[in-house]
């Protein structure tokens, strides 16, 4: 696979890391489901209460089946499924699907998490172009899509996190991502779920009809019909 210069992927003893200039990059990059932030977050995030379950429809009684379309480092997607949703994850980028491909198989060796891995599957996949073969070819069923399309940065925004700087070196600015949400709602039987920054416009096609608004970011919710118990 291909990386942009100064960037490589290599096998550590904790698992395969995206590594790069520290100084400019900060620590390599590596996907863990089972401690850090995720692990944080499972315990004390605060449930089907934080911004991407509300927005994904996640209440109670109702827990939809999920494709996120933009699974990056898989972060939301294990937020939904430690929450009980089924969850397709799809990305594009050989060397984020990598990385995540082996925080997702670590992570199923463990005992206290392994039943959450277990309802996240992962493919590789462009989902601008295929989503609807992708999915299809999966068997999955999706109530729901969730999209994070990258974000063109200002210049009074380059000295963002490290770990951005460095993800946003492999990802890009998704410039195609009209065109992704457009296969979204085209795929989704219920709702497209859109993140976006807090001040950010929508992206560009049809008006979301609600917002969930957070405190950095929101999401942009584009209904097709309501989620019911199932």
């Amino acid at each position: 696979m291909s990386l942009p210069d100064g960037l490589i992927l290599r096998h550590q003893s904790d698992g395969l890391v995206l590594a790069g200039d520290e100084l400019l990059y900060g620590k390599p990059l590596r996907v863990d489901f089972v401690q850090g932030r995720a692990a944080h977050r499972r315990r004390f995030g605060g449930g089907r209460g934080q911004l991407v379950a509300k927005a994904c429809g996640l209440s109670k009684g109702v827990t939809p089946n999920v494709v996120d379309a933009t699974a990056g480092l898989g972060r939301d997607a294990f937020v939904l499924a430690s929450l009980g949703a089924e969850v397709l994850l799809i990305e594009r980028v050989d060397a984020i699907a990598a990385l995540l491909g082996d925080g997702l198989m670590r992570a199923a060796g463990d005992p206290e998490i392994a039943a959450i891995i277990a309802r996240m599957r992962l493919i590789k996949g462009d989902a601008v172009s295929e989503l609807e073969a992708l999915v299809a070819e999966a068997a999955f069923s999706p109530q729901v899509i969730h999209l994070d399309p990258m974000f063109p940065h200002r210049e009074k925004s380059a000295l963002v996190k490290k770990e951005m700087r460095l993800f946003r070196e492999l990802a890009g600015d998704d410039p195609d991502a009209s065109r992704l949400l457009e296969a979204a709602l085209d795929v989704a039987t219920h709702r497209v779920v859109v993140k976006r920054p807090r001040k950010a416009p929508p992206i560009a096609g049809p008006a979301p009809q609600h917002s969930v608004e957070g405190k950095t970011s929101r999401y942009d919710l584009y209904v097709h019909r309501a989620l019911t118990q199932r």
